[in-house]
């Protein structure tokens, strides 16, 4: 029986993945099926810390509006800040108000004293 020659498609393929896997440490970027396990892995993870990266953001700046809120105001807190705006109808986000919390904290006050003064 002769030799047959194989194509190229699948050395092509095993390429594509080898050089996904060309900065991961040790057999995960050198042999065929480690690189395929782990490109799997690096890409379930990349796509559920994608969804992650938006709760921490959430977290942290939530974390953040109520410090500044808490900060000299003792009865204040964060879900009652909020609640207000709401009521207000003044709308601004949570990365926002983070921002304007931590940058100016002046603008701050007066946001806050606007909420309050309208009742």
């Amino acid at each position: 029986m002769t030799r047959v020659k194989r194509g190229y498609t699948a050395r092509r393929r095993r390429k594509k993945i080898r050089l996904f896997a060309s900065t991961f440490i040790g057999a995960h970027s050198r042999l065929t099926r480690t690189t395929t396990q782990q490109r799997m892995r690096a890409l379930v993870s990349s796509h559920r810390d994608r969804s992650r990266k938006k709760r921490d953001f959430r977290r942290l700046w939530i974390t953040r509006i109520n410090a500044v809120t808490r900060e000299e105001r003792v009865f204040h807190s964060y879900s009652k800040l909020i609640h207000n705006l709401y009521k207000r109808q003044l709308l601004l986000n949570r990365k926002i108000l983070a921002q304007i919390a931590l940058s100016n904290k002046n603008c701050f006050d007066m946001i806050f004293n606007k909420i309050i003064n309208q009742k």
